[in-house]
Parts: structure tokens; C-alpha cells; sequence
């Protein structure tokens, strides 16, 4: 186990119905079985909420006790480390996956109850080829022996191939996407990639709903990847599309 710390900031989330709706995502990922142990988090384009949920769902586990490690696999265009004000050299993924860092060297214990983190680390300009090396299969696996939840923040998948690649040492995944912000094909074309990759396919969350009573959205999103939008779709008649 790492003796590493790091200071996470930006750590709470004080809007009501956010944290209720994450809560809601905690326990439907509980009911999801015993066997649901390693989940990652997707999206099919950038600036969808993705990386804030997966955080706020595993510092939501932290909350009751459970021991969760949070990886970011976003090796291409990570904002973690700046979003919660990280400073310093940190060891991350990249380096690990590289054979730079040994594995207790990129695992960090947080001021968060219950939560270490894995960092993306330095960019790399191979990001696919590092997950599909064994070393990564080591650290779930690792991993699976000293947590009680993994969760993996991976990039978007409209047109990366690095989050069908963890899906495939992962037990469940979780497709985030933003109400109104992207097409119904094309997430229809990333729950196929997660299906041939033998990823069970737990639901999809939708972000950034708004509604009466709940106030503007919850957080701040990533930047573009691409500087390139999709079109729109109506949330609740393609919501039932994608569970039909």
C-alpha cells in the first residue's frame, strides 16, 4: 500500500439535488451485484460532466465507508489534478503503464475519506498502446485485493479507442451524457463499442438537466477535445430509445 498524500480542493458539491442524485447512483450501483466491483465512466464527446461524476460518486462512497480507488485514464487531456488544485510532481498512469514508476508510486492516499487516486500523469502520445499493456491488467487486478469500488475515468469514446480498452478489465461501465448535447447515434455507436467489449453496460446517467426547484447545473465540465459539437436530441424520448 502507498504511504503517498495528496491535497485535493474543490472537494464538496453543496447543491441538494446534485448530491441526491449521486446518492441515487451510488445505490443503484450497490443493487447492480456483489460481482460489480471495477466500473468505468465514459462519455461519447467531451464537456458531458463525466469526470465530475465519477469523482462525486466516489467520494459518495467514501462517505459510507466503502475503500474506493479512482483512476484517471484520461492519459490524452486529463483536467483533474488542475481541477482540485493539485500541485507539485506527481506520479501518475503514464509513468506506471511506461515502467517509469513502480505501482505503490502512483497510487495516492486523499484528504477524502475512503478515496486514493491513480493520476493521468504526463501526456503521452500513445495512450491507447500503454493501456493495452499488461502492467494495466496488474493494477485492477491489484487493486481488486485492497478496494471495495474501482472507478475509471476514461476519455470519451465518440472517436477514442482508449475507453473500449479499459472496458475490457472492468466489470460494469456507466455511459454519461448530456441532455440535449449529443446525438442518439452516435451514442448509440459508443454503447455498441462497450457491448463488443464485453463491458456490462450498467445505464446511462443524464448531466446537466436542469428542472424546477434544482437550479442551474451542477459543475464545470472539460474543455473540447475536438472543438466540434453533434447535434441535438430530446433527453427523455431518446432515454427510452436507449433503454428499449
Amino acid at each position: 500500500m502507498t504511504d503517498q498524500h495528496i491535497i485535493l480542493e474543490n472537494v464538496e458539491n453543496g447543491q441538494y439535488f446534485y448530491n441526491e442524485a449521486i446518492k441515487t447512483l451510488r445505490t443503484n450501483i450497490q443493487f447492480c451485484g456483489s460481482n460489480i466491483q471495477a466500473v468505468m465512466f465514459t462519455s461519447s464527446i467531451p464537456d458531458e460532466g463525466k469526470s465530475d461524476t465519477t469523482f462525486s460518486l466516489a467520494q459518495s462512497f467514501g462517505s459510507i465507508g466503502k475503500r474506493v480507488l479512482l483512476i484517471d485514464a484520461d492519459i490524452r487531456k486529463s483536467v483533474v489534478a488542475s481541477r482540485h488544485g493539485i500541485r507539485g510532481r506527481i506520479n501518475g498512469l503514464s509513468q506506471y503503464l511506461s515502467g517509469q514508476k513502480r505501482m505503490d508510486e502512483v497510487i495516492y492516499h486523499t484528504n477524502v475519506e475512503g478515496l486514493d487516486m491513480v493520476l493521468a500523469g504526463p501526456y503521452s502520445p500513445n495512450p491507447a498502446e500503454l493501456l493495452e499493456d499488461p502492467l494495466f491488467g496488474a493494477l485492477m487486478d491489484e487493486a481488486r485485493k485492497d478496494y471495495d469500488y474501482i472507478l475509471v475515468d476514461t476519455p470519451p469514446m465518440g472517436n477514442l479507442i482508449d475507453g473500449a480498452i479499459v472496458a475490457s478489465k472492468c466489470d460494469g461501465a456507466v455511459l454519461v451524457i448530456e441532455s440535449g448535447g449529443v446525438s442518439y447515434r452516435l451514442v448509440q455507436k459508443v454503447k455498441s463499442q462497450l457491448e463488443r467489449s464485453g463491458c456490462r453496460l450498467l445505464g446511462a446517467v443524464l448531466s446537466k438537466t436542469g428542472g424546477e426547484g434544482s437550479g442551474r447545473y451542477y459543475s464545470r465540465y472539460y474543455k473540447k477535445y475536438y472543438g466540434k459539437k453533434y447535434g441535438k436530441y430530446t433527453p427523455y424520448e431518446e432515454e427510452q430509445k436507449i433503454r428499449g
